[in-house]
């Protein structure tokens, strides 16, 4: 039974894999911008704008700059392992098919099922994030969501409990439908989106430097302390563990990078155009983020952010201090609610695409590998996936949601840096696009910071992750290990 819990799936039998054409297959359409701009589109978004914010008002304070350098040097290492795997298997599938080739069948499944954390529970939060900016755009026309049908059962306002969020569900339902119409029509919007976007933050990166309080920065590292948010959760604030706490917040904001590696079996050229990708996507983004950060953190006060500035922080920074500004508060609201959408977009793309690799191997089952007779993309899996999603959309609270996304990714990336050092081990003869320098040193670095990032998030999501990871060793023996195509003749 162990040898077949740990049974590993041939590299040649994924790249023969690759090269199969038909009906059931991918398109190859996405050149190296292309994948730039996915990345992009999926990294900057809910988490500059909005668990920026978070982190700030719960975690770390203006410190919120370090947690973004150490989130950003845990993805780097990450990074580089994952550029390594996708040049040298340049299909779907992203962790879930290093991990089936590197640690075994049993590990390549509770990644599988941990990346719902990353993809489809990412999508909710950023919804949720979509929802809240909407309800702000509409205000400037003079109307408004009720608070019950924009907020979850779970929040309360005013002595008024939230039913649902129907803006988060409308938003997913509409992007869902845009995926089914086809990878290359999702990329042509998505690089409308981060132009537009990208431009934002720059903008306010530099008008709002002159607004820069030197206050709001002293202490840059406030004392170590502990804080309880409204819900009744208490975080560790200030010091090293807030810092820590911060960059497993704000981590959230880089999992849109390895979200491009689940397009490679959609890329002209693999071997060169992912590594392009994955890295270029992540430094472009990782110096945004650090200049964007330190620029909101000393325009507002911590004490604006955990009161009247929690929701639609960033507009509301602006339209509190940046005086004269007024426009560029609602081209932030209109820029952030596109940039959401291509978060969700992104995500939506990379959680198909990880459950279309699981179907083909047997893991799940084949309607999410049902590609469309027209549009050749896994409309089953997407519609399936828009269920999930909206679910967690409307009834969950953002804040729980989110966190769930950052530790599943972290974990998952632990296990990619892993990965790429066994394989470097056991196929050296292996051709690679791209290779990591420094190998295992990178790779045993980044599974520390991804590890301390970890800790730093606390027991609450250690446990949310546990329970997560139960439910998937359920199904495991339940289904997939009996229905794998590695467990038949024919498979093995």
């Amino acid at each position: 039974m162990a040898g077949s819990l740990f049974r590993t799936k041939s590299i040649d039998r994924l790249l023969a894999e690759a090269q199969v054409t038909g009906d059931n297959t991918l398109k190859r359409t996405l050149g190296a911008a292309s994948l730039v701009a996915l990345g992009i589109g999926g990294i900057i978004g809910a988490g500059i704008f909005v668990r920026t914010a978070a982190a700030i008002a719960e975690r770390s304070g203006p410190s919120v700059v370090i947690a973004f350098i150490v989130a950003g040097i845990g993805c780097a290492l990450a990074g580089l392992c994952y550029a390594e795997f996708a040049s040298m298997i340049p299909i779907s599938g992203s962790a879930y098919t290093y991990s089936y080739a590197t640690m075994g069948e049993l590990v390549a499944w509770i990644i599988g099922w941990d990346l719902i954390l990353e993809y489809a529970v990412g999508a909710a939060t950023v919804a949720i994030a979509w929802s809240e900016y909407f309800n702000r755009v509409l205000s400037y026309v003079g109307l408004d969501i009720p608070y019950q049908w924009r907020h979850s059962p779970m929040e309360m306002a005013d002595g008024v409990s939230g039913i649902m969020n129907l803006p988060a569900v409308f938003i997913l339902a509409v992007l869902s439908l845009l995926l089914i119409r086809g990878t290359r029509e999702s990329a042509f919007v998505n690089n409308l989106i981060v132009i537009t976007k990208v431009t934002i933050v720059i903008l306010v990166i530099i008008l709002g430097w002159g607004f820069v309080n030197p206050a709001n920065h002293t202490p840059f590292i406030p004392e170590a302390t502990t804080y309880v948010t409204p819900e009744g959760v208490t975080h560790n604030y200030g010091g090293i563990l807030g810092i820590l706490g911060a960059a497993g917040v704000v981590f959230f904001a880089f999992i849109g990078f390895d979200a491009v590696s689940t397009a490679a079996q959609e890329t002209k050229n693999p071997k060169r155009d992912m590594p392009i990708g994955i890295l270029g996507s992540l430094v472009v983004c990782t110096v945004l983020y650090v200049l964007f950060s330190y620029v909101l953190s000393g325009i507002a006060t911590v004490e604006d952010f955990r009161t009247a500035g929690r929701e639609a922080s960033v507009a509301f920074a602006i339209t509190k201090y940046m005086h004269g500004y007024e426009w560029l508060s609602k081209s932030v609201t209109i820029a952030i609610l596109a940039g959401f959408s291509s978060v969700i977009l992104v995500m939506l793309l990379g959680q198909s695409r990880v459950f279309f690799a699981m179907s083909k191997d047997g893991l799940v089952p084949r309607i999410f590998s049902d590609t469309h007779p027209r549009y050749r993309t896994p409309w089953k899996s997407n519609m399936l996936f828009f269920v999930f999603t909206a679910l967690f959309a409307a009834f969950i609270p953002g804040d729980i949601v989110g966190e769930m996304t950052s530790i599943g990714t972290l974990f998952a990336f632990i296990l990619v840096c892993i990965g790429v050092w066994i394989m470097r081990r056991r196929r050296p003869d292996l051709e690679r696009g791209f290779t990591v320098p420094a190998l295992p040193l990178v790779a045993t670095l980044g599974v520390l910071v991804c590890g301390a990032m970890i800790y730093g998030l606390g027991w609450t999501n250690w446990l949310r992750l546990g329970a997560w990871l139960l439910i998937g060793l359920v199904l495991y023996f339940a289904y997939a290990r009996n229905h794998s195509r590695l467990g038949t003749p024919s498979g093995a």
